[in-house]
């Protein structure tokens, strides 16, 4: 039995897999995202630390948790498979091979030489250093940086964050040994070791030609002084010397790669050119690639593989279902109410359109603009809660299809996510981008794709199988016109996000 865990912006996950791949228990914990101020997004990195070894001890026993977490051991029959004592999980008393973490990229999770949190972690949604990009932006500084990595940096980016903390906390700064990422804070604090794996490295300071930290891009964001907080690169793997987990010490545990590569290992996205779209609170976009090519327009990232020569394009926009589940709100409505409201409008929302860039950090994907906001056009009296739904849905969908062009995408597209449980929206999807999509039937890709790369061996029936959705004729030539139209509404929004609108700072 092999444990993937996931620790995911809103939830931590861990899964059990027997040794032909299937999915056999699961397990989850709904995460705290604090906000301490306008634009500032953070973690309590112990309660993060504390979810992970909640869910794999309710995963190992094979129970329930007054709802707070499910798990359950299941047999090929979906008969129920009892647990067994002293961290073995099966029902013949196996024991756990591998945990293997991943999580989510980029933020800042400044811990001492222990991996004890010296500050709160810092959230790839958090919006502090925008000023300080812009200046970068402004000086090249960003340019350069893509250029030498393959990165284009953005507010929640650590570079940024780095410099940000600098600035107002440099206190803080001085008591930290590690910037670290998600998952290597668990790892660490699971096993003692200090690394990070070539996918968290790669945003945004690694040089992608080497695998060695880029001393030039250090010194261009005036960071040289604090080379020493970044992790050694390399496969993070340790033996488990903490009994939070409920397993025997000495169990095996890997980090990495970060979630976005993970999914596209879980989902058996490796042919240069294919795709994988994930559609979750981030839009994730990401293309297969031996080609790095750094001379075009400074915007997303090359994240840097388990497999040498081999690159993510990724354009991962900021806003997936975060910007859906603001909508739901807004209007009264439920996730579980989506698929009847959205059927119940027209392709093209009556006239409704949106641009989906609700972040408080802009947008990073498939171009930096730390001023985007969101805008609904088109509404009249006769515009329906069901019209303002399917105008996001399509409005995200065209984000995908601009972010998937831009990567690069040539070929087979998958789909994953919780977006894409809903019919209708992946529905949307297929139109939009005019392509057959492949749905895994798996749920946890992330963390199934965890467990391969910590196995490190070709698996073919580990792979998440698919279903195919097939776009409709008619539709997709709509969409096409109005991926058009989405297109020339960006160029003429973004001199009006240069000109935001004051805000009211009074009592």
């Amino acid at each position: 039995m092999d444990i993937g865990v996931d620790v995911g912006t809103t939830v931590t996950k861990a899964v059990a897999f027997d040794e032909q791949g299937r999915q056999v228990a699961e397990a989850s914990r709904p995460t705290r995202l604090t906000r301490p101020g306008p634009g500032r997004f953070e973690h309590d990195t112990d309660e993060i630390v504390a979810s992970v070894n909640e869910v794999v001890r309710e995963l190992i026993s094979g129970g329930m948790s007054g709802g707070r977490a499910t798990a359950q051991l299941v047999s090929g029959r979906g008969a129920p498979v009892p647990s067994s004592p002293g961290g073995e999980a099966g029902g013949a008393g196996e024991p756990v091979g591998v945990v293997a973490i991943t999580g989510q990229g980029d933020g800042l999770w400044l811990v001492d030489d222990s991996g004890q949190p010296v500050r709160p972690a810092i959230s790839w949604l958090d919006a502090r250093s925008s000023s300080i990009l812009g200046e970068w932006t402004a000086s090249g500084v960003a340019e350069q940086v893509f250029r030498r990595s393959g990165n284009r940096m953005f507010p929640g980016a650590s570079g940024p964050l780095l410099a940000a903390v600098l600035a107002e906390e440099p206190e803080t700064l001085a008591k930290a040994a590690t910037a670290a990422y998600c998952k290597d804070v668990v790892m660490q604090r699971l096993t003692g070791v200090r690394a990070t794996d070539v996918s968290d490295a790669s945003a945004p300071f690694l040089d992608p030609r080497t695998g060695e930290y880029d001393e030039e891009a250090l010194a261009a964001c005036g960071l040289s002084d604090w080379r020493h907080l970044l992790a050694p690169v390399g496969t993070p793997t340790g033996e488990l010397t903490d009994d939070s987990l409920g397993l025997p010490l000495g169990t095996r545990v890997s980090a990495g790669p970060y979630d976005l590569p993970a999914a596209a290992i879980g989902a058996g996205v490796t042919e240069p050119g294919d795709a994988l779209l994930t559609v979750g609170t981030t839009l994730a976009c990401q293309v297969v690639t031996r080609d790095l090519s750094v001379d075009g327009e400074p915007a997303g990232l090359f994240l840097g593989t388990w497999t040498p020569g081999v690159w993510l394009r990724a354009m991962p926009a900021m806003v997936g279902t975060a910007a859906l589940d603001q909508v739901l709100k807004l209007v009264g409505a439920t996730t579980d109410q989506l698929h009847g409201l959205l059927t119940t409008s027209r392709p093209g929302a009556n006239g409704v359109t949106v641009l989906p860039y609700l972040s408080e950090a802009g947008e990073r994907a498939p171009f930096v603009d730390t001023n985007a906001r969101g805008t609904f056009d088109g509404i009249s009296l006769s515009t329906t809660p069901a019209d303002l739904l399917r105008a996001t849905c399509e409005g995200i969908a065209y984000a995908a299809r601009h972010c998937l062009e831009a990567a690069g995408w040539t070929g087979k597209v998958t789909v994953c996510g919780g977006g894409a449980r809903s019919t209708e929206w992946t529905q949307i999807l297929a139109d939009v981008l005019n392509t057959p999509l492949h749905t895994t039937e798996a749920s946890q890709v992330a963390a199934r794709g965890a467990v391969l790369a910590a196995k490190a061996v070709q698996a073919p029936e580990w792979i998440a199988q698919t279903k195919q959705i097939d776009p409709d004729e008619t539709r997709a030539a709509f969409y096409d016109d109005g991926y058009a139209h989405y297109l020339r509404r960006i160029e003429s929004a973004r001199p009006r996000w240069a000109d935001p609108s004051p805000t009211y700072s009074g009592a």
